[in-house]
């Protein structure tokens, strides 16, 4: 015989149940369907048979299930799914902060998750989603095929575009003017008298990369800049890959004296680079690399970088807009909004080239 020295095994405790609509129906002594008759605010209901239904339920703790309830009435759920970019990017959580407080007013509640720019992972969310009903669906397409979507799309599911549209379907889509503030940014950079003008971007397969990309290059070419793609860097998809292509262009035998860093990541990058540069030259020519970055973020004031700056919230409120709206009229015109852009100048894109002035002056 063996003897346990370590005294009884404790026993785990068992999970609590929540209380059922039967058991609140069996306290209150009335049917299962009156009493889901109560707790769905349903009329022609007597007034003392909903209090003795309402306080069996306060008594048991009963919690309502909102979507189960709605689905059961064959209605979608209250439910909005947002399918971000990258959740992590402060430009979608103020993205989806704009369509949480459009959202609130109207007792809705909003889903997020993450494709982390991932096709494969964009198709897996927007069809759990819409497995689950929701009610509208807001994505950021990265991938470019959305066959789920148009078969949506063509069963009422109000769907809404931000940040980038679709090729395939047609939808309610809102972006930001990409090409005015990159055509901003490098007329402030060529106004400055630089001429030599890098872009550092995100991955080229992305639309918004695309458009930044055309409208740099176009602008530059209309400048008279015979090799306008010159210092263009693409695939910068984070921070530290973009202080790579920042080093290696600082590098060359005739660096950029000036750079246009294309979200708000790659800019973040950048400035590792340049601090890293600043703190190891004694040349102030080589110290004095004008930048101007898309998208404003948090301390760029303090740290006096311009930006190409928009109300990211604004887009979020305007695209559950146009969810609420599709909802209330299928049969409307589908609509492009296209959320303005302004150009913020706080310093770094300031600088001066050595040809034009030599020093550094912050102009507005």
């Amino acid at each position: 015989m063996t003897h346990d020295t370590h005294g009884p095994v404790a026993t785990p405790p068992r999970p609590v149940r929540r209380p059922t609509l039967a058991a609140v129906a069996e306290r209150a002594g009335v049917s299962l369907k009156t009493a889901s008759r109560v707790l769905n605010d349903e009329p022609n209901v007597a007034t003392a048979t909903r209090a003795r239904v309402q306080a069996a339920a306060l008594s048991l703790g009963f919690r309502r299930n909102a979507v189960a309830a709605d689905l059961a009435r064959g209605g979608a759920s209250r439910l909005v799914g947002f399918v971000t970019g990258d959740l992590a990017n402060p430009f979608y959580s103020a993205v989806a902060s704009g369509i949480e407080r459009e959202l609130r007013g109207r007792g809705l509640q909003l889903i997020t998750a993450s494709s982390d720019e991932d096709p494969e992972r964009e198709r897996a969310l927007t069809e759990e989603l819409i497995e689950r009903r929701v009610g509208a669906l807001v994505v950021t397409p990265t991938s470019h095929e959305h066959a789920a979507l148009r078969d949506e799309l063509a069963a009422g599911l109000p769907v809404v575009l931000v940040d980038r549209p679709a090729r395939d379907i047609e939808a309610d889509t809102v972006v930001i003017d990409n090409r005015g503030g990159v055509r901003a940014a490098v007329s402030h950079l060529l106004a400055h008298g630089h001429r030599r003008i890098g872009l550092v971007g995100d991955e080229s397969r992305l639309w918004t990369f695309q458009e930044r990309r055309e409208a740099f290059v176009e602008t530059l070419a209309g400048a008279g800049i015979t090799d306008p793609d010159r210092y263009v860097r693409d695939g910068a998809h984070d921070a530290d890959r973009a202080r790579a292509f920042v080093d290696e262009l600082l590098a060359l035998d005739q660096p950029p004296t000036a750079l246009v860093t294309a979200n708000n990541k790659i800019t973040v990058g950048a400035l590792h680079a340049l601090r890293d540069r600043t703190g190891a030259a004694s040349d102030r020519q080589e110290r004095s690399v004008a930048l101007v970055g898309f998208d404003d973020f948090e301390l760029a004031d303090l740290l006096g970088v311009t930006v190409v700056g928009y109300d990211a919230a604004e887009m979020g409120r305007r695209a559950a807009a146009l969810a609420l709206a599709r909802a209330a009229d299928p049969g409307r015109p589908t609509q492009l909004v296209v959320v303005p852009t302004r150009l913020v100048a706080r310093g770094s894109g300031e600088v001066r080239t050595s040809g034009s002035s030599g020093a550094r002056r912050t102009d507005a």
